[in-house]
């Protein structure tokens, strides 16, 4: 199926299937009781989301939002439960999967714990050009995202991105 940029694939608290994404970016956002919304995470192409369910059923942990024109293929959760019981090798598969996306949340983290919010910002652009591409940052995600990623709010992000155009 083709998700157009700021379309929904699937919205928090529903249930349904699983989805691969064939290409494009999708950005997980969760919503708090108070109504504000939060980046929590960036699906690339190659991903079987939820990877909270992949295992079991669970309701969607956030909200999937297209970043940029993207194509995903529905996966029926009952077929997809059924092949992992008949198929136990699978699992291998599954915690392989599992085991990248822990890397790369790892590298996430280690952007938070930078101390300096310029270092925060570097080490975001350099995740990104590593699991997203060649894209400006800024292109794909906005400021408020940036900041939300990195702990920073909208602000900083903007004056630490005009300090670097005016570094080059």
């Amino acid at each position: 199926m083709q998700i157009n940029k700021g379309e929904i694939l699937f919205r928090q608290g529903e249930s349904g299937p699983l989805f691969h994404l064939r290409s494009g970016l999708l950005k997980i956002m969760r919503t708090h009781e108070d109504g504000a919304l939060l980046l929590v995470n960036i699906i690339t192409p190659g991903e079987i989301i939820p990877h909270h369910a992949l295992i079991s059923p669970n309701p969607y942990f956030g909200t999937a939002v297209a970043l940029t024109a993207s194509e995903a293929e529905t996966i029926p959760a009952p077929e997809w439960y059924q092949r992992l019981q008949e198929e136990p090798a699978r699992c291998r598969d599954i915690a392989l999967l599992l085991q990248d996306k822990l890397r790369m949340m790892q590298q996430r983290i280690d952007q938070l714990s930078q101390v300096a919010p310029a270092d925060k910002l570097r080490k975001l652009q350099t995740w990104f050009r590593l699991y997203i591409g060649e894209a400006p940052l800024t292109d794909v995600l906005t400021q408020d995202e940036i900041g939300q990623l990195i702990g920073l709010r909208r602000e900083t992000v903007n004056r630490l991105l005009r300090a670097q155009r005016s570094e080059r």
